[in-house]
């Protein structure tokens, strides 16, 4: 049988290498020369038990590079750990609760599950418990865009709206002069600066209440690419072109860089959360140290909740560090809801949206004077921490066997990183000391001038995005009724989506091209077995 091209499983860092890494970058915070390097990358989120010298051998010998591809690896069915729920054949596979939440945590699932479908409407309503949409917003309900807890999707054709799918924007901006102390306060050494348009904010809202215009309407056109494959096969790509058409509130900043985003699938959240930061960042490798032309790269960012730089973990390039944030950023940005982390009540409306900012919000005394309090979003963020991750499908059948010694020896473990263990936590955590199975570093990496958005955010450059998780990606289908991958949805097909990879990821894409088309299969079966 024809060989994959050979690359070694990408070898661990030693606990001396980290120590190494973490004392060559500077301090974080600008201005901070007496912050340790890397300040605020501790793991504040979380309760933590500490690890004795028993677990780490553990944890050590668990995630220890594979040897054997003849058969499936312990575990590895179970790609959520303890979490893990037997994989169904409908489009509620995303949708159920981790397998090992107890009664109570169960309820606040269900409950923070009905938070998550709601519709919101208007101020004022009859109930204070949904009203407030808007003025502009993307969607009205976390739902609309994350359906059935899947992948969203570009629109396919005049008659469908891009309501899983909107446009980020930003306008470059100068780095703070050091001088000023009030911008300079949470400036993080190493970020790219930019600033909201100072007309349409920070992203683009295709949709509006009455009396108030919306935004834009997306405009998105394709172009085809033919890739010829080894053995006589060809593949078809699309390359897309975006444009914000009709913009309701005049023309957009000159300099207006605008970045395709379409909604992720919610599994695994919590776990992700777990993962320990120095497991990630032991993953990172900035100046290419070891010569394999990968070096991913951390992105750090500023939270809101915790007031200091964290690791980002969560969107496309890793803007939020917490599923807590991400779900307050979602409320604000795409329904236009108020909370306790982003309490405006007009969302994401800029000052010179004057009617936007004028209009009647849903905020209410009862609850804090935001339109989701507190208790409210911790139930929705609980719900999506504790999605369940579904089984792996076929861990035995010979094409997939094969298909996941073809995914090693490419290389694509260098970035798509198989495993980890997460956190031991106090209490009944559910995500507690898992072994998981996410495929992902969650760092950032150039992936090329196929896939760049020119559009940096944070640390993350235009060219750059966050290794996506795999598992659950072979479930695609049958959850969202699509298979569009990456992060505008593009690519209709797994194999499409490995061909827009370039950039680091470029040699292990060539490899896919070149190989025995029988490899090739392989490789995309044991995708689809994930």
């Amino acid at each position: 049988m024809p060989t994959a091209p050979s690359r070694p499983w990408r070898a661990r860092p030693t606990p001396l290498l980290v120590a190494a890494l973490v004392a060559a970058i500077p301090p974080l915070v600008a201005g901070a020369e007496t912050a340790p390097p890397w300040a605020g990358l501790e793991d504040v989120h979380l309760d933590i038990i500490p690890r004795t010298a028993e677990e780490r051998a553990r944890v050590g010998a668990v995630t220890a590079p594979p040897k054997d591809f003849a058969a499936p690896w312990p575990y590895e069915e179970n790609p959520g750990g303890a979490q893990t729920v037997r994989a169904r054949g409908t489009a509620d596979a995303f949708s159920q609760p981790a397998a090992n939440l107890t009664f109570r945590q169960e309820l606040d699932f269900k409950v923070g599950n009905g938070m998550f479908r709601r519709v919101w409407v208007s101020a004022p309503a009859s109930t204070i418990a949904s009203d407030g949409l808007g003025p502009l917003y993307n969607a009205r309900s976390c739902q609309r865009c994350h359906l059935k807890d899947g992948r969203g999707h570009p629109p396919e054709g005049p008659e469908d709206d891009a309501v899983s799918m909107f446009l980020r924007i930003s306008i470059p901006a100068p780095i703070p002069d050091e001088g000023d102390l009030a911008a300079m306060e949470h400036y993080i050494a190493g970020t790219h600066a930019t600033a909201p348009d100072p007309v349409y904010g920070t992203q683009l809202q295709d949709f509006s209440l009455p009396g108030h215009a919306a935004e834009y309407r997306l405009d998105l056109r394709h172009e085809e690419i033919e890739v010829p494959l080894s053995g006589g096969e060809m593949a078809v790509l699309r390359r897309p072109a975006y444009a914000a058409a009709d913009p309701g509130y005049g023309p957009l900043h000159p300099d207006a860089m605008l970045s395709p985003r379409v909604a992720p699938q919610m599994i695994g959240m919590g776990l992700l959360e777990a993962i320990p930061a120095a497991d990630i960042l032991a993953w990172a490798d900035p100046e290419d140290g070891d010569g394999d032309g990968i070096s991913g790269i951390p992105q750090i960012v500023w939270s809101d909740v915790h007031d200091r730089p964290m690791l980002g973990r969560f969107g496309h390039k890793a803007g939020n560090p917490t599923v807590l944030e991400q779900t307050a950023s979602a409320f604000a940005g795409d329904i236009g809801i108020s909370n306790p982390v982003y309490p405006a009540g007009s969302g994401d409306c800029t000052d010179r949206q004057i009617a936007c900012i004028a209009a009647l919000d849903g905020g209410d005394a009862e609850q804090g004077g935001v339109e989701i309090d507190a208790v409210g979003l911790d139930l929705v963020a609980f719900y999506s921490r504790t999605l369940a991750v579904p089984a792996r499908r076929d861990v035995a059948d010979r094409q997939v066997l094969r298909g996941r010694e073809v995914f090693f020896a490419t290389g694509c473990t260098s970035c798509h990183r198989p495993t980890y263990v997460t956190h031991r936590l106090a209490g009944d955590d559910p995500a507690s000391f898992q072994l998981i199975w996410p495929y992902t570093d969650l760092l950032l990496h150039d992936m090329g001038e196929g896939l760049a958005d020119n559009r940096p955010e944070g640390r993350a450059d235009g060219r750059e995005w966050r290794t996506a998780p795999l598992w659950g990606v072979g479930l695609t289908e049958t959850v969202s009724g699509h298979s569009y991958f990456l992060h505008d949805g593009r690519a209709r097909s797994l194999l499409e989506a490995v061909l827009w990879h370039g950039g680091e990821a470029q040699a292990a894409r060539d490899a896919v091209v070149e190989m025995a088309p029988e490899d090739r299969a392989a490789l995309i079966r044991y995708l689809e077995s994930l």
